[in-house]
């Protein structure tokens, strides 16, 4: 015997907040694997030596008065934390990018240049499986939209649902 079925208003907000809460998760899957934003801080590097007429706290100073001459020994009066400075970046999956000290912008570097080649194969493993995961994440949300829009029976419609949960399941 089959039990009393759900109405369909009800069934239908279930499956319209399942899509909603699916096709979220896709989206901001989708922007993260894109962006270059995964990671965002900043770091302490050590301060460069000043060239030229540079001026400012953001490059370290020589006392000697020919600083340019690879001759002169050069001593640097500056201790412990005065000898660092904060940088800015901002890395994900493609791209690493970090402040540029002494000038405005950032100088960004691709993850081909930056990663080893002995552990390139570890990041497109990644890659493929980010790629996957999207995937799987997308069948699942056109699951639930033909199950929310088109279902002959109640059981037809509970087997999407099924197989779209399962799918979703897999993908997480």
């Amino acid at each position: 015997k089959m039990p009393v079925s759900v109405p369909a208003a009800g069934r239908r907000q279930r499956a319209s907040a399942a899509f909603s809460l699916s096709f979220l998760s896709l989206v901001f899957s989708v922007i993260a694997f894109s962006s270059s934003y995964w990671c965002e801080g900043t770091r302490k590097v050590a301060k460069p030596f000043c060239t030229g007429q540079s001026k400012g706290d953001h490059c370290i100073r020589f006392n000697s008065p020919n600083a340019n001459s690879s001759n002169a020994v050069q001593y640097i009066w500056e201790t412990g934390d005065d000898k660092f400075i904060d940088q800015k970046f901002h890395a994900g999956i493609w791209y690493s990018c970090e402040e540029i000290i002494n000038e405005e912008g950032e100088k960004c570097r691709s993850f081909i240049s930056l990663t080893p080649a002995a552990d390139q194969g570890v990041l497109w493993l990644s890659i493929v499986a980010e790629l996957l995961y999207i995937i799987l994440l997308l069948t699942g949300v056109i699951l639930m939209s033909v199950d929310m829009c088109y279902y002959s029976t109640v059981m037809d419609g509970l087997k999407i649902n099924a197989f779209s949960a399962v799918v979703t399941v897999l993908a997480g």
